[in-house]
């Protein structure tokens, strides 16, 4: 497979290039000129390309992939943890409250401590308390968002700034949590969550910038070369573009642009300013240069529902008790459906994608619904509308993915038993409906599309324990676990599909999440060949390069090392 004879300026040979291609080709080398790949194929044939200025790098066996796209991340949020107090390293409450202390009296400027990456799992009921945080804190307000970002922990004097008392009425589509007589506890869920969110001051433009490309760093380091930042509000809008115009934006970036700023953004004719002035800046800079032409502001997200580990999470049927009894509590739905269809008919016709959150099969239903809305009032096109999370999905709507052209944006590492599904979502589902959590497999037999995304920060962004427990069901860090509803497990080549091929597709890359000849040069290069029998667990994998536009934005010294 070779285009006409151009001089490489990058070959790379020696291993196993699995292309992802529909064929499924997989070869020995592959060669680059410029941002485009011009051969694949045997050793030999590829490395007689060769000229006086190309680059060779042998593989030594290991294996080159498409670069990864993330379709559903929180890069700002993910940059930000080197600023704000990083929870995300601990599991305790007692390694919580240490690293708040530490933090606090790291930064005595700051007029408020705040951070996230605290698990639910790790408190009674999934509920911590402001006590706690008094101890560390008392003088200075203090929040910090659960790692799911659906809930927050704050301290006694952040209530009292916030007004926050047992008088309090809960926010329409929030919950203070209380004791028995009434008094905040200090933990606040969903739309309570801006009652103190609302009065901590913004971080200004620079620090969302350095944020970016923190995170952007990051990302490229584990072979991620796109993604789609899944709700982004003006102020990051504004850092993303500043990004952007200085050239220092290398991955491929579509913005979700967040429906809760609708009003923000100046409605949905804003939503169109906003896209048609990124576009335009693209359009004025080099074609396929890091910089304006990377970076897209097509799609828009809804959040439809909460989670189910707070309740929050919109069912078709009642949560249960702890005796397994209906409570009467159905969840959340943040929007009334008929709404939801309406922003959905006017956002399809004005060439939006829409991109959802939907957790509960109620909340996946309503989504459903609102792309059949939208196709129904506008026609069916190659809108690429998808839905995030799909942790519940009822069997009647498994279906619906395909004949809507429904992307499943699955996050596939929470598949999986661990504390916050075990002791906080089983129960309170019962067993017919735990049963349906994150039907991978069936969404694909049902002819369904699937995608990959992270939700870093809410978890790790890396693709590779993503892509083991997606074919095992099991925790990378617990392989001798029981594996979690195993008859959704998929295979290593579906799994790299909804990685790649699949998260390409949502972004609208069709010239990426594959390699081929005359394809985008945006890959990723492994410390192992995935497809040895002795190569380990497909979770311990590393990226050691990746290429974006056949530029490396990532290099390890182990891509030459002997």
């Amino acid at each position: 497979m070779t285009s006409s004879i151009q001089i490489p300026d990058l070959i790379l040979h020696g291993g196993r290039v699995r292309t992802m291609s529909p064929e499924g080709t997989v070869t020995e080398a592959v060669a680059i000129v410029g941002d485009r790949i011009v051969a694949l194929g045997a050793d030999q044939d590829v490395l007689a390309r060769r000229g006086l200025r190309t680059r060779l790098v042998d593989l030594r066996g290991r294996s080159v992939v498409p670069g990864f796209t993330d379709a559903h991340t929180h890069p700002v949020s993910g940059g930000l943890r080197h600023v704000e107090c990083d929870l995300d390293r601990f599991d305790t409450e007692a390694g919580y409250l240490a690293a708040v202390a530490a933090y606090a009296a790291a930064h005595p400027e700051h007029e408020w401590i705040v951070g996230d990456g605290w698990s639910m799992e790790t408190f009674p009921g999934g509920i911590p308390r402001r006590e706690a945080l008094d101890g560390v804190v008392p003088d200075r307000p203090v929040l910090l968002s659960n790692r799911d970002g659906h809930g927050a922990w704050v301290n006694s004097r952040a209530l009292e700034l916030a007004g926050i008392t047992a008088g309090t009425p809960d926010p329409q589509l929030g919950r203070i949590e209380r004791d028995p007589d009434g008094t905040p506890v200090g933990t606040l869920q969903e739309a309570a969550m801006s009652l103190v969110e609302r009065l901590i001051p913004p971080h200004d433009g620079e620090t969302l910038e350095q944020a970016i490309l923190d995170a952007q760093a990051e990302l490229h380091a584990l072979g991620i070369v796109g993604w789609q930042d899944a709700n982004v509000r003006p102020a990051a809008l504004a850092a993303y573009r500043a990004v952007a115009e200085r050239g220092a934006l290398t991955a491929r970036v579509v913005l979700a642009l967040g429906a809760d700023d609708l009003d923000a953004f100046g409605g949905i004719d804003g939503l169109v300013a906003v896209r048609e002035a990124v576009a335009a800046a693209a359009r004025k800079s080099p074609a396929g240069a890091p910089g304006p032409a990377r970076l897209t502001a097509s799609a828009v997200k809804f959040f439809v529902d909460g989670v189910l580990e707070n309740r929050t999470g919109a069912l078709l049927q009642p949560y249960l008790d702890t005796d397994g009894r209906p409570t009467g509590e159905t969840g959340i739905s943040n929007r009334d459906p008929g709404e939801l269809n309406r922003l959905a008919v006017e956002l399809d016709a004005r060439g939006f994608q829409l991109h959802y959150h939907a957790i509960g099969d109620r909340a996946v239903r309503e989504a459903l619904d609102a792309i059949e809305a939208a196709r129904r009032s506008n026609g069916p096109r190659d809108a690429r509308h998808h839905i995030a999370h799909i942790q519940l999905i009822h069997p009647d709507d498994l279906p619906r993915f395909a004949e809507l052209d429904a992307v499943a944006n699955a996050q596939p590492l929470w598949a999986v038993h661990e504390a916050q599904m075990d002791e906080l979502t089983i129960p309170i589902l019962g067993p017919e409906r735990a049963a349906w959590q994150y039907p991978f497999g069936s969404l694909l037999r049902a002819g369904g599309r699937l995608a990959f995304g992270s939700d870093w920060t809410v978890s790790t962004a890396d693709p590779f324990p993503q892509i083991e427990v997606a074919v095992r069901r099991i925790w990378p860090g617990n392989r001798d676990a029981e594996p979690f509803l195993p008859s959704e497990r998929i295979s290593l080549e579906e799994a790299f599909r909804a990685a790649t091929v699949g998260s390409a597709f949502v972004n609208r890359q069709d010239e990426a999440g594959w390699l081929g000849v005359g394809r985008l040069a945006d890959l990723a290069v492994l410390d192992r060949d995935i497809d040895a029998p002795d190569g380990g667990p497909i979770g311990d994998t590393r990226v050691v390069a990746a290429t974006v536009g056949g530029k490396l934005v990532f290099e390890s010294p182990a891509l030459e090392a002997g």
